[in-house]
Order: C-alpha cells, then structure tokens, then sequence
C-alpha cells in the first residue's frame, strides 16, 4: 500500500507539473507515452493468452492513431485513414510471417488492441487539443482532462478504500475477486464529490455549464464505466494468466494497471464534455 501511495503522488507530480510547464504540448507527450506503454502490455498480454499480435508495427500506428486528431486541428489529415492503413499493412503482412493456424488471432489481436486502447485513448488528445472558434480556452481544456483523470482515478482510490472498510458482497469474484458491491459504490461517491469539488474550484476556466451540480451528474456514469473498465483489463489479464500488466509502476504494476479505468472513460468523458 505505501508504495502505491507513493506512486500516486509521484503521477500527479509528474501530470501537474507537465501540463503546468508545457501545457497542450506536454499534455499530448503524456498521452502518446501512456498510450504506447499501454498498447505494448496489451499485446504481451495477447501473448500470454497464445496469440501472436504484430507488437511493432501496431505500437507504431498505435500512437500516430491516438496523435491523429491534433494532427488533423493543425493539418487537415482525416485521421480515420490510419486505422485503414494499419488494417492493411498488417493483413499483407500475416500472409508471410504467421502460420495458418493463428493467422485469424493475429489479425484480431493486433487490430483490437489498435481500436481498444489507441483509438479510445485519442479521445483524451480531442479534449486537450484546441480548435477554431473554440467558446473555450486550451487551458479550459486541460483541466477537463485533469478533471476526467481524477473523476476516473479517484473511483478506483475511493472504491479500494471502501472495500477494505465495509467490503462484503463480491461484485465480481469470477472476474475480480477483491471488488465489492460496496466498494464500487464508495468510489462512485467519492468521484462525485471530488468532481464537484474540482468544478467549484475551476470554475473560470470550465465550460459555464459545468456547474459544481453538473460536475458531480457528470462523474456518477464516468466512475460506473471506469469501474467496467477495470473489470475489462481483468478480464483480460485472466485470460494470459498474468496477475499485473507489466512492472512500470511500482506498487500498481504495469502501464495497463493503471490507464485501464481511463480507456472507456476518455469517449464517454469527451461525449459528456460536448466538444466539438
């Protein structure tokens, strides 16, 4: 538990101090970086479950996927080509380096960590990234991504912590033995509250809408699908037989372990915002 504390405190630092000092850019560093990790453990995890995902070049397209909508504001590249391009080169590719018995599961596995974790990830890069005739500032917009994070990250502190208290009707033993029906509801509580807080603090800069009341509406069905979020990644680790993702971070385990609740949350999130 201390060294997921510590852990904790030092990805805030790093977050904070980030967009504080380098703002849009840094945040889009941020989020290409987590994405990346992400994707790389999402597909050792494919092959630990016995498919043979293309690592290389779906970590490539992953993150010139996940950047693609920053790169369409400045550009004008229509970003939905890449998931198309990427689809293509690996279906030339699976012809010559896979066997016929797990041609199907590379295709699939390669092409669902793509859709999964860089294509819904992105959407974290369509919060921050600013826009013609945009009503609100970039500032404005990375304090709906801190804000998002938090809503999402703080349901997964504040369900552990209920759980450990008053925990007793397993939610999801097949799944996730240690998460109760109690818990969940501790983290959804306590993602209310810190949104709210948050709105009433930032108010300035959020959009008018974004009321303190608005703001803990908003975090009740983002803490429910970040928790579904978490139960998805477990799924997933059970089917390789891993227990963490990886080891990147110290007492939460890999990258995966801790983007997993941010995954579903970043679409909704960006939906409940109504940004163009």
């Amino acid at each position: 538990m201390t060294k997921r504390i510590f852990s904790t405190i030092v990805l805030w630092a790093i977050i904070i101090g980030t967009l504080w000092f380098f703002r849009t850019n840094g945040a889009l560093v941020l989020i290409a970086v987590i994405s990346a990790l992400t994707l790389r453990e999402f597909y050792q995890l494919m092959r630990g479950a016995g498919y043979t995902p293309f690592d290389k070049v779906g970590m490539t397209f992953g993150v010139l996927i996940t950047l693609a909508p920053w790169a369409e504001a400045q550009f004008g590249h229509q970003e939905h080509l890449l998931l198309a391009l990427a689809t293509i080169v690996i279906a030339v590719r699976l012809l010559g380096e896979r066997k016929p018995e797990n041609r199907v599961e590379s295709l699939a596995s390669t092409i669902v960590g793509l859709v999964y974790v860089s294509v819904l990830l992105q959407y974290f890069v369509r919060i921050v990234t600013p826009l013609p005739g945009d009503t609100i500032t970039a500032n404005g917009r990375l304090l709906l991504a801190v804000w998002l994070i938090m809503v999402a990250k703080f349901c997964d502190m504040g369900a552990l912590v209920t759980g450990l208290a008053i925990g007793r009707h397993k939610m999801s033993p097949e799944i996730s033995p240690k998460k109760t029906w109690e818990g969940a509801i501790g983290g959804v509580l306590v993602s209310m509250a810190s949104g709210a807080i948050f709105a009433s603090v930032a108010q300035e800069s959020l959009p008018r809408h974004m009321t303190p009341l608005v703001a803990a509406l908003m975090a009740a069905p983002l803490a429910v699908i970040a928790i579904v979020s978490d139960l998805i990644e477990s799924v997933i680790k059970r089917r390789a037989n891993f227990k963490d993702s990886g080891r990147t971070v110290p007492g939460i385990g890999g990258m995966f372990d801790l983007s997993d609740s941010l995954i579903l949350a970043a679409p909704l999130g960006y939906f409940l915002f109504g940004l163009p």
